[in-house]
Formats: C-alpha cells, sequence, structure tokens
C-alpha cells in the first residue's frame, strides 16, 4: 500500500476557484464600504482635534484655536496667536495640521446630501459657519462661537457636521437622508 499525502491538482484548483468567486463578491462592496469608514475617520479626528484644543487651552491657560482653510482642505490646531490677535497671519503657534486629503476617498469640506444646516437654513458658502473660519477655545474651555464644520466625501451620500457651542459643548452629528434630520 502506498500513502498518499497532500491535495491533488484538481482539489487545489477548486479551492481557488471558490476564493475567486467569494472575491469577486465581497470586493465590490468592500469598496463602497470604505469611503464612507474614512469620512466617519476624518468626522471623529475632527471631534477629537477639537477636544485636543479645547483642553490644551484649560491647560494652558490660554486661548486655542482651530483654524479652517476649506482653500487647501486642511485645518490647523494653534496655541498661540503670536501676540497680534490674529490667527491666520502666519504668525501663530501651529500644534498640528490636518490635510483632508489624506484620507482619500474624496474627504473634504461640503454638506453631500444634507438639506439643511444644524441650526436649519442654508448652509454656509464654504461649509465652515465659523466666523473667519476660526473657532477659538479659552481658558475656561468654552467657545467663542456656535459653529459648525460639515464633512463630506466623493459619494456625496454622508455628511458629518462638526461643531461646538458657546458653553464648549463639542458635537458630531451626522446627516440621516432617509429621515431628513440631523442625528
Amino acid at each position: 500500500m502506498m500513502k498518499n499525502d497532500g491535495f491533488s491538482l484538481i482539489e487545489l484548483l477548486v479551492v481557488l476557484v471558490i476564493l475567486g468567486i467569494l472575491a469577486s463578491i465581497t470586493i465590490p462592496g468592500f469598496s463602497s464600504w470604505l469611503p464612507n469608514y474614512r469620512l466617519k475617520s476624518a468626522s471623529r479626528d475632527l471631534y477629537s482635534n477639537m477636544q485636543l484644543a479645547k483642553m490644551g487651552a484649560v491647560k494652558a491657560n490660554a486661548d486655542w484655536a482651530i483654524v479652517f482653510d476649506t482653500g487647501s482642505g486642511s485645518y490647523k490646531i494653534c496655541s498661540n496667536d503670536g501676540g497680534d490677535g490674529s490667527w491666520t497671519d502666519g504668525g501663530e503657534t501651529v500644534e498640528r495640521t490636518v490635510d483632508l486629503a489624506d484620507y482619500k476617498a474624496g474627504v473634504g469640506y461640503g454638506h453631500g446630501n444634507a438639506a439643511n444646516d444644524i441650526p436649519g437654513g442654508a448652509f454656509p458658502g464654504d461649509d465652515v459657519s465659523y466666523t473667519n473660519n476660526v473657532t477659538v477655545f479659552n481658558p475656561r474651555g468654552t467657545c467663542n462661537e456656535t459653529g459648525y464644520v460639515y464633512l463630506e466625501n466623493s459619494k456625496n451620500t454622508t455628511t458629518y457636521g462638526v461643531g461646538t457651542r458657546t458653553s464648549g459643548v463639542i458635537r458630531l452629528l451626522k446627516w440621516n437622508s432617509s429621515t431628513s434630520n440631523w442625528e
């Protein structure tokens, strides 16, 4: 009696064909899921960075700001305005810069399929409702104004709004197109 160990060529080909069929079914689903995952990741990171600026202001007992640059699709967290009261003149101390293009999948400023902004009404022209696209946290952890930043991806199927209230509360909301509400 001869002992045959291993797989035959036919068995190996059958397994490879089955794996190919499974891959052809799952890859399209994965590729449609990925842009929304990256948008959600960018929105959560913005929420976390707002928390970082808030806590940095409290810890340093000084104003911290987030400056949104809609032209370049980025934002920066600043811990010092350079002493001139302006957070956008280049004299500020930048703690972190985030480029939305790093998230890929066309993540950027925009309101996608959302019908109205969070307070209700029309969206700001550049999808950032803060005056001069800057929000400032003071040493008490409160904000200079209520506002929101809207993020979308290239598919325009999902929109997130990340913003603050003057009390310092930071909110992360998602547009639900089936109910036409922010949740």
